[in-house]
């Protein structure tokens, strides 16, 4: 039986974070049979769609291959849906470069060693630097009693302390990642989960 009209994927949007891009969208809804996707790329340099390595799938998402990993490229997908011989329209995204559109990530918190009056911490940044990028982290720190007050430090090393802290006291801290890339782009990442320790005693 062919359908004389396939509806095209709805809510077909690119999702990035920390630089690893895929490609999403909603299901077609059928009443039998299976519906398959095939999705496209061009980027701005080319304008001739290429295939992706999602033709003819059944999920609804589809990762960057490695060719799309260029950070800069302005890259514009299509996809649309396929039940036997009959195809949807495509669906084509808003142009998408990662170096805008990604989500960064919070920095991986490794350890903390406390002491009397300081808290010295190893994160991890959330991606792979490139050449020409300048990461810097933000911490924010508070009193847990006083939480109202904090304090903001900036660091572009992956070890620092937090000083001149009181001694047998509570302090929570939370760090994000400051991106500045080769072309001068700031993107600010996301505030990593708050994490209470007590310092010591001297």
């Amino acid at each position: 039986e062919s359908f004389p009209h396939l509806p095209a994927p709805k809510d077909v949007v690119v999702y990035s974070y920390n630089f690893r891009s895929l490609l999403r969208w909603s299901p077609v809804k059928v009443d039998r049979g299976v519906v398959l996707y095939t999705v496209h790329f061009k980027t701005g340099a080319f304008q001739k769609w290429d295939e992706m390595n999602c033709t003819r799938i059944t999920q609804t998402e589809c990762s960057f291959p490695m060719s799309l990993k260029q950070r800069r490229w302005t890259v514009v997908l299509r996809v649309r849906a396929e039940l036997g011989q009959v195809t949807s329209n495509w669906v084509e995204t808003d142009p998408f470069v990662a170096e805008r559109n990604t989500t960064i990530g919070p920095p991986k918190v490794n350890s903390v060693n406390v002491s009397s009056h300081s808290l010295l911490i190893s994160v991890t940044p959330p991606f792979a630097s490139e050449a020409g990028d300048v990461l810097e982290y933000h911490v924010s720190y508070w009193e847990n009693a006083t939480s109202t007050t904090k304090k903001e430090t900036t660091t572009s090393n992956t070890l620092f302390k937090i000083e001149n802290l009181k001694e047998l006291t509570p302090y929570c801290f939370s760090i994000r990642v400051e991106l500045t890339t080769y072309s001068d782009l700031q993107l600010l990442g996301l505030q990593s989960v708050p994490e209470c320790h007590r310092t010591t005693v001297s």
